[in-house]
């Protein structure tokens, strides 16, 4: 069991500014996603960060409501909560796979989102990987999202140079000497 292992935990990471995040969360099992908010919110008060709390109504709609946050707000990373229980139809799978795939997209497209929506096989399971002092992860999912925002400010002002040359920038056509085009 995962439980029984040793797992390294990475250093959290530090602000000069403040950290503001969105917690969505799907609380269809109340009390587990009520820990993982609680495991969430620690994690980000530790790191010295603010957070907000918007609930959803499943884990299929949590990425939605990131999507229009991140549109709409001024959030530096998001973290997304839920629980998916295994039941007797392929509904699980597909609210599994969807959710996961769809936060993963969000985070491709570059925004700093911890994804602590669990998909477990029963409510034991879930209660251990929620629990604050059991595997904690709500804490797990803020600290990813703080990871990633302290990533995205360390690179925030590098660029590749990749691209068209800004305006402004003179450049030399072969065979005239006043950078005018020849034919």
């Amino acid at each position: 069991m995962a439980a029984n292992e040793q797992h390294y935990v990475l250093p959290r990471p530090a602000f000069d500014k403040p950290v503001k995040i969105l917690i969505v969360v799907a609380p269809y099992y109340k009390d587990i996603a009520d820990s993982l908010v609680a495991g969430a919110k620690a994690e980000i008060e530790a790191a010295g960060g603010t957070w907000e709390l918007a609930e959803m109504p499943g884990a299929l709609e949590v990425p939605t409501a990131i999507g229009i946050a991140d549109r709409r707000s001024n959030f530096d990373g998001y973290v997304a909560l839920g629980c998916v229980i295994r039941g007797e139809t392929t509904h699980y799978e597909t609210v599994c796979n969807d959710s996961s795939r769809a936060l993963q997209l969000l985070g491709l497209q570059g925004l700093c989102v911890g994804n602590g929506i669990l998909t477990v096989e029963n409510r034991v399971q879930a209660e251990a990987r929620a629990e604050v002092k059991g595997q904690n992860k709500g804490g797990g999912a803020a600290a990813a999202a703080l990871h990633l925002i302290a990533m995205a400010r360390k690179w925030a002002s590098q660029s590749k140079g990749i691209g068209f040359k800004p305006a402004g920038q003179s450049f030399q056509i072969a065979g005239s000497n006043d950078g005018s085009p020849t034919a």
